[in-house]
């Protein structure tokens, strides 16, 4: 008999335990690899847990509505379903199910007992198979960025084994057992669908023989083979060959080398600055074999052709600012070309997208924060004490914003064909700056539900997350309007654009003191000092029309200025 148990998986570095919601399979079901097993949620995800391998569901060990550790052994399949025998003690009575959240998928945890058949790769004495996993519902690919391991090394179950990333977020992958990383076989900068083997790790008890590289880098034999490319690439400055000396995975502008591209570069004799200026013609123009293989062949006549005179760097490969400005000499003078990263290609397409959507207008209105910022200033150090977090705007721009959403339903919606769909939870994306790389927008959940105090919980622990690319790709979606703050940034105001499907968007500006024109019903008019700010809506016209959005604006005005001075948080 060959049994696979499946283990509670686990759904984040701070994530200790699950709860089993329903069991897709029954006791003596037959399930495929990778089918839905059953479906589980924790604290902040739900999910489905594909099975590890093919066979029958002989037993399952917690029943519906159960909450238990993460690595407690939750069923088992038998893979040779000839063997297959369901056991007498399978829980069958369901219970409440828990409180569903988001989605993520987890590769799980396997032990082999006896050799199993192909059909359940996981389970044999040749190690677990690790396999890209579902980052989200509308996830379908994923690009492995860094192995964290290679061939030969030790791992604990849980440690990180690789970050991927997917068009949404980048996340680092925990190991789902523990042992030697025996074989990889998906190299760095590969894009792969949900499901694909990318891993094997064998088991510290019954090692298979290790192997010594990744499956993509194991062939430099294949070096000597000086297969022409089919085009070649531009070759850049003819620098001197290398020592021989180990390639670093990243170039000096941040450019990812894969592995058989680093052994390659290695056995030639290719410096990393010389690695580093060849046009690349893999995915976000990431430097292939072919691409080092051309630039071989082509390297000795370039440097005869010009051995003193280096021509200019290509337009695809940026640089590290301690390298010298790459240029392009042409009639309006030099030019610095720089390749797009990941993140900025994604913020690209979905801006082009959106313009090309929805019909953008922008309205704007003047508030007085004079009262909200001495409310601020006077609860500040008081409320990082009791709470743990810094007390910003933010809690308090979002707070407004729903409250004018819950009078202005339609701003709370999104455009399906001639449909107009209105979402009566009000999810909230705030925008958060990831460095000088671009931005993303993860949401605050039924922010209607919420004080300003869980609002600034709710804001920090998503900026701490995101900065730390520990957020789960659905956190970044289904959001039902979006707040940015880009006087956080020194802006006074910003025209935004949509954050798609949404129909709306806030930006609020800086808060600068102005002399400001006070009308007193005692005293008349009068000039006083105030702490003034911007803030501009963008709508979708094809639906939002001047009118509310100023009435809009105006109730955000009105929830703002309410604060009083005095108060407390």
């Amino acid at each position: 008999m060959a049994k696979v148990e499946v283990s509670m998986p686990k759904m984040g570095e701070s994530i200790t335990e699950g709860t089993v919601i329903e069991w897709v399979k029954k006791p003596g079901d037959t399930v495929e690899l990778d089918e839905t097993l059953l479906e589980i949620g924790t604290d902040k995800v739900d999910t489905e847990v594909p099975s590890p391998a093919a066979g029958v569901l002989t037993e399952v060990k917690v029943e519906e509505g159960a909450t238990v550790d993460v690595g407690t052994v939750i069923a088992v399949i038998e893979t040779e379903v000839s063997d297959a025998v369901v056991s007498d003690s399978v829980v069958s009575e369901p219970a409440p199910a828990a409180l569903p959240v988001v989605e993520a998928d987890v590769p799980v945890a396997v032990e082999e007992s006896a050799p199993a058949p192909e059909a359940a790769p996981a389970s044999s004495g040749e190690g677990v198979d690790v396999l890209m996993p579902k980052m989200g519902e509308s996830i379908m690919e994923g690009t492995v960025l860094v192995w964290s391991k290679q061939p030969g090394d030790e791992i604990e179950l849980d440690e990180t084994l690789l970050e991927i990333a997917t068009d949404k977020v980048d996340t680092e992958v925990p190991s789902p057992a523990a042992g030697i990383v025996q074989e990889i076989l998906v190299p760095e900068g590969e894009t792969v669908d949900v499901g694909t083997r990318i891993a094997v790790i064998a088991s510290s008890g019954g090692v298979a023989s290790t192997a010594s590289a990744p499956v993509a880098a194991a062939v430099p034999a294949a070096v000597q083979q000086q297969v022409a490319a089919p085009a070649a690439p531009a070759v850049s400055v003819p620098v001197p060959s290398g020592d021989g000396a180990p390639i670093p995975r990243t170039g000096p502008a941040g450019e990812f080398f894969s592995p058989l591209v680093r052994s390659i570069a290695e056995k030639e004799g290719l410096s990393i600055q010389e690695l580093s200026v060849i046009s690349g013609s893999g995915r976000e123009s990431r430097v292939t074999k072919a691409d080092v293989m051309a630039y071989l062949q082509n390297r000795g006549a370039a440097a005869a052709a010009s051995p003193a005179m280096p021509s200019a760097a290509p337009a695809s490969r940026p640089q590290a600012s301690f390298e010298p400005t790459p240029t392009v000499a042409g009639e309006s003078g030099r030019t610095e070309i720089v390749q797009m990263d990941r993140m900025r290609q994604i913020i690209a397409e979905h801006m082009v997208r959106s313009k090309s959507t929805s019909a953008h207008v922008t309205s704007f209105a003047e508030v007085d924060v004079t009262n909200l910022v001495r409310l601020r200033e006077a609860n500040k150090a008081a409320f990082q004490a009791r709470e743990g977090i810094k007390l910003t705007y933010t809690p308090f721009f979002v707070f407004a914003a729903v409250e004018a959403l819950k009078d202005h339903p339609v701003m709370n919606s999104s455009v399906q064909g001639k449909e107009i769909h209105v979402r009566k939870d009000y999810h909230v994306n705030i925008a958060v700056a990831i460095g000088d790389t671009g931005l993303v927008a993860p949401v605050i959940r039924h922010a209607g539900q919420k004080n300003v105090i869980g609002m600034a919980h709710s804001a920090a622990d998503l900026a701490n997350r995101a900065r730390s690319k520990q957020l789960q790709p659905d956190e970044l979606s289904g959001g039902t309007f979006t707040v940015t703050n880009v006087g956080s940034l020194g802006s006074i105001m910003g025209t935004p654009i949509i954050n798609q499907p949404q129909v709306g968007i806030l930006a609020t500006g800086a808060i600068k003191k102005k002399a400001v024109v006070m009308e007193d019903p005692l005293i008349g008019d009068t000039i006083a000092i105030r702490s003034m700010m911007y803030v501009s809506l963008s709508y979708d016209h094809r639906i939002i029309d001047g009118a509310m959005a100023s009435s809009f604006l105006r109730r955000y005005t009105e929830v703002l200025e309410s604060f009083g001075p005095h108060g407390e948080v």
